[in-house]
């Protein structure tokens, strides 16, 4: 039985893809902490700690000769798993190095670590799919950035904008935490060294040069103190993903909406047998936009978790720091999977102009209210236009009319120049070109974002 979609042979492939599951899996995870071990020898056998030849024997170890079952049947007695890890790796080890072997050091510090070199792997999965995206979100709004289409508050037509300049607000949304990649993955990217009370007491003033070495090794930087129970920047990379994929989801939200049948102005990339039901043949669900948003409502759970883990107990707690291991990991997985998504709606999302021109009209000219109170506040005053406007929609509701005809017969506007500011406020231009200055900008702000990705 599966307990997460990370490791589950029938959900993954739907919420995690087969990248990032793989930084994930057991292997990986034992190839990263016998990484951490390897480099920790090295770097003690640099400073005349353990026998050199430590660092060679356990750099000839390879994952598959650390049994799995055995190791996690080790690992529920004992609370964690590298204990149970260590118990196997110094079976594989002479007896004249056995001794020498995790030196110094505790579970924590090696569980970290590796913990830390995933994260590092699970960033270049994620990578290209970003870029991938935030490419063809560029693409898509620049090619559509003249279409207009009704623009919507509180679910209700407001004025017109255009569809180019909605996907420029999806491309922003993503860029912005996009452009935040190299700083978290950078303030993520820190040994775990301290020890079983966090002051490496068996290291004695040997201790800043393992230190060092341990991170030199490893390509990862020191932290000045233990971070057994500083938890803070696993917390940002947390957060950094749950940001991530609500701004994915925010898209995802649209596009979910855009495909109702009432609405139907654009479509999810057609994949034959994709979005399909069990009972109804004619179906298209839009798949890539449930699978974001599912992500999105399962990883707040996973960032509380990171939050409680910051009110760790004195040098190591109980259950907080346990309790990650379930965060992180799926964090990155649903990331994953909905990055993967969001890039084939930003390179396939079918997009219906002539649908977004019709649905213009639904509300008889209503949408132009906030153009025509404009147009007519010079002549009357602002308050007043408002007031005229707001009755006009009234009467607009009333009488099914368009609001244009409204402007023929009201006695308010028999004035040529009224006449001529009323009929000026429906010139869809205005909103196409005001759309098209809006996608320029977002576009010019994402090309630059990519540039540094």
């Amino acid at each position: 039985m599966s307990f997460s979609a990370l490791d589950s042979a029938i959900l993954s492939p739907l919420f995690v893809s087969d990248s990032m599951r793989a930084v994930f899996d057991d292997r990986a995870k034992i190839a990263a902490m016998l990484r951490a071990e390897h480099a920790l020898a090295q770097a003690q056998a640099d400073s005349g700690l353990v026998p050199a030849a430590l660092a060679l024997t356990l750099g000839a170890i390879d994952p598959g000769q650390i049994d799995l079952a055995a190791m996690g049947r080790a690992t529920a007695l004992a609370g964690v798993p590298v204990i149970a890890f260590v118990a196997q790796v110094q079976k594989l080890l002479p007896k004249d190095l056995e001794a020498h072997f995790h030196k110094g050091t505790t579970t924590q510090d090696i569980d970290d670590t590796a913990l830390v070199l995933q994260i590092q792997q699970a960033f270049d999965v994620l990578g290209p799919d970003l870029k991938a995206t935030l490419s063809g979100l560029m693409a898509l709004a620049n090619r559509h950035s003249k279409t207009p289409c009704a623009g919507r508050t509180y679910g209700q037509h407001a004025a017109p904008i255009t569809f180019g300049a909605k996907v420029g607000v999806w491309g922003m949304g993503i860029a912005d935490v996009a452009s935040r990649c190299f700083e978290v993955r950078q303030r993520a990217a820190i040994t775990s060294l301290g020890g079983p009370v966090g002051i490496l007491t068996a290291m004695g003033n040997k201790a800043p040069q393992v230190q060092a070495g341990f991170a030199r090794q490893l390509g990862l930087a020191s932290f000045p103190a233990s971070w057994h129970t500083i938890r803070t920047r696993m917390a940002e990379t947390g957060f950094w993903l749950a940001e991530l994929i609500g701004t994915l989801a925010k898209m995802a939200t649209d596009v979910a909406f855009l495909t109702s049948t009432e609405v139907g102005e654009v479509a999810e990339p057609y994949i034959a047998g994709r979005g399909g039901s069990s009972a109804m043949p004619h179906k298209r669900n839009p798949v890539s936009c449930t699978i974001i948003l599912a992500a999105h409502a399962a990883a707040k759970g996973h960032v509380v978790t990171l939050l409680d883990a910051m009110s760790g107990a004195h040098e190591r707690p109980v259950g907080l720091w346990h309790a990650e291991w379930h965060a992180l990991p799926q964090l990155f997985g649903l990331a994953s999977g909905a990055l993967r998504e969001a890039k084939a709606l930003a390179q396939g999302l079918e997009v219906f102009p002539d649908r977004m021109l019709k649905n213009l009209d639904a509300t008889n000219g209503l949408l132009f209210s906030d153009a025509l109170a404009g147009k007519l506040a010079p002549f009357m005053g602002r308050g007043k236009a408002h007031d005229l406007v707001e009755h006009a929609a009234m009467e607009v509701r009333r009488s099914g009319q368009h609001l244009r005809a409204f402007g023929l017969t009201a006695p308010e506007i028999a004035q040529p120049d009224l006449q001529a500011a009323w009929a000026s406020a429906f010139d869809l231009n205005t909103a196409i070109m005001a759309g098209n200055g809006a996608t320029e900008r977002a576009a010019a702000a994402i090309r630059a974002i990519l540039s540094q990705l």
